[in-house]
């Protein structure tokens, strides 16, 4: 994979429960992360005392995070009612040149800030609610 511009890192919303994603307004960056706990099975019997891991057995997971400036949109209001009715809707993260993840998120935080000779910005946490998907490209 060659150098990617940060900005077609996306993360996108389905904002009616259609399967239309829409991207986040106003993200300046954007992350996600996968994560697999493992699980031990070392015994005395293992070869030369090496760890020895169960294969498949841990849990996974991913978490989204992503910051940007205020705007007002669509996609705002949407993040913020999800938040506060504590939905668990499909969201969908683009990786250039990479794939597609898409699935079940919970919306974790949601920070407001803003300097008085500044713009207004937000940070936003997701946690994966259930099975992703993912779609290489």
């Amino acid at each position: 994979m060659g150098v990617q511009r940060g900005k077609d890192l996306l993360i996108k919303l389905d904002l009616t429960g259609s399967g239309a994603f829409t991207t986040i307004a106003g993200l300046r960056a954007s992350r996600i992360s996968f994560n697999a706990e493992s699980v031990d099975v070392t015994t005395l019997e293992s070869t030369g005392g090496w760890r020895e891991l169960l294969a498949g057995a841990g849990v996974r997971s991913a978490s989204i995070s992503g910051s940007g400036v205020f705007r007002d949109a669509d996609t705002d209001e949407r993040a913020r009612q999800i938040f506060f009715d504590g939905e668990v809707p499909d969201f969908q993260v683009v990786i250039p040149d990479f794939g597609i993840v898409e699935g079940p998120f919970q919306i974790t935080s949601i920070e407001y800030s803003g300097a008085h000779d500044g713009e207004a910005a937000y940070e936003l946490s997701l946690a994966s609610a259930g099975a992703l998907n993912f779609t290489a490209v």
